[in-house]
């Protein structure tokens, strides 16, 4: 053999050791997910996608509420990754003697006054963003023949507890339960509280005919029952057992029962509505349980802040990540009409409400009102976006170029 077949064959059993050697390693497992985290970017007013095509004077409403439950609040309440409340006095002082403006004039004075900063979860711009509405459902004061699933109040033994009032740390993440033998326990769920655990407690707000419309509408967290005598009683959040929300699109998803790319609230409340004898069973694998009140005849509903939403304007976030009365510029789309694309979402919003499933630094469910239109949009919604925090000029200029964490 040649000196050169040799280098030859040499080289080729240094490879094939190598690759043996390849083979033989351990096969690792994929790196974990990285916990949500909430990353702000600096930018301008030009980074944010057809900025000048929107009317910032329809979020203007929704913004003046918003200053309204600020100035209830000490100048010194922090809002985290917002500053205080005296960073925003000036702001919602011009605000408020604006009164109106027109569309031009809006968006002038947010450019004057905020700054906008990009939001990601750690390296990530994108998130999802989901949509609710106010449903309206038939309904009675009290059980008949018809109407006998109940909506309740919030009972006076749940004890619901904002974590971030002991940790700064654990701001944003609340638990609720009730106190046994001077311990805090877990409250009944879904499926306790369905069977007749609260019942005889004279805690029945309304009673509808459905269990699935209920259901729905404690996702929804508002509605409105109207009665056999024209009555409309609005109903709205007032409070959560504390269980963990869980998604039932997934858990059909996972069983099988729907197909994947076709669940909607409307596929989900098709399925339980001709599957009764399984209906209950699957809606009790989510343990949560929502409270209502009577809000009566005004306007609504109202949000998480205490302010009435405004359609199309009102966005629900992760209160851990940020703060309520936040305005933020939004870049997701709206679901077209049936086997139509998309349709794009460049829009001013207001921070002013919270759900069970919402969850993350990126992740928004967006007020799309009352009616039939909002329903569908809503039941449809199940969009990728960006969005960008508008924050008052001296908090985002503390931010500088700095990566910031939460």
């Amino acid at each position: 053999m040649t000196p050169r077949g040799s280098a030859v064959l040499a080289a080729l059993a240094a490879a094939l050791a190598i690759v043996a050697a390849i083979l033989l390693l351990p096969v690792l497992p994929p790196l974990p997910e990285l916990p949500p985290r909430l990353v702000l970017r600096p930018a301008t007013f030009a980074d944010l996608p057809a900025w000048g095509a929107d009317d910032q004077a329809e979020a203007w409403p929704a913004f003046l509420l918003s200053c309204d439950r600020l100035a209830r609040r000490k100048p010194e309440t922090s809002l985290g990754i917002a500053g205080t409340v005296a960073d925003w006095r000036q702001a919602c002082a011009e605000a408020k003697a604006l009164a109106a403006p027109d569309a031009a004039t809006a968006r002038q004075f947010f450019e004057a006054r905020f700054r906008p900063v990009q939001a990601l979860n750690n390296d990530k711009p994108g998130g999802l963003f989901t949509g609710y509405y106010e449903p309206e459902l038939d309904g009675a004061a009290g059980p008949d023949d018809v109407n006998r699933t109940p909506l309740y109040r919030r009972p006076g033994d749940l004890v619901q507890v904002d974590l971030g009032d002991f940790r700064d740390e654990l701001k944003g993440q609340r638990i609720a339960g009730k106190v046994i033998d001077g311990k805090l326990k877990p409250y009944d769920d879904r499926a306790a509280i369905v069977s007749g655990a609260l019942s005889g407690k004279a805690l029945e707000l309304a009673y509808v005919a459905s269990p699935v419309d209920a259901f729905f509408l404690e996702i929804q967290g508002s509605g409105r029952i109207r009665f056999a005598d024209g009555r409309i009683m609005r109903v709205g959040f007032d409070g959560q057992n504390g269980h963990p929300y869980v998604a039932l699109g997934k858990l059909m998803l996972d069983q099988g029962l729907l197909a994947r790319g076709q669940v909607t609230m409307q596929t989900i409340k098709a399925w339980l509505n001709t599957h009764p004898g399984e209906a209950a069973g699957l809606m009790n694998r989510n343990p949560s349980y929502v409270f209502f009140r009577d809000l009566g005849d005004g306007p609504g509903p109202l949000g998480a802040q205490g302010v009435p939403l405004t359609p199309g304007r009102s966005l629900a976030v992760d209160r851990k990540f940020l703060p309520l009365g936040l305005p933020i510029f939004l870049d997701a789309s709206l679901p077209g009409a049936e086997g139509a694309q998309p349709v794009p979402l460049h829009r001013l919003m207001i921070a002013q409400d919270t759900g069970g499933a919402i969850r993350g630094p990126v992740r928004g469910d967006l007020f799309l009102g009352a009616g039939a239109e909002a329903e569908r949009l809503a039941g449809a919604m199940k969009q990728e976006g960006r969005w960008w925090l508008l924050l008052p000029v001296a908090v985002a200029a503390k931010i500088g170029d700095q990566r910031v964490g939460q």
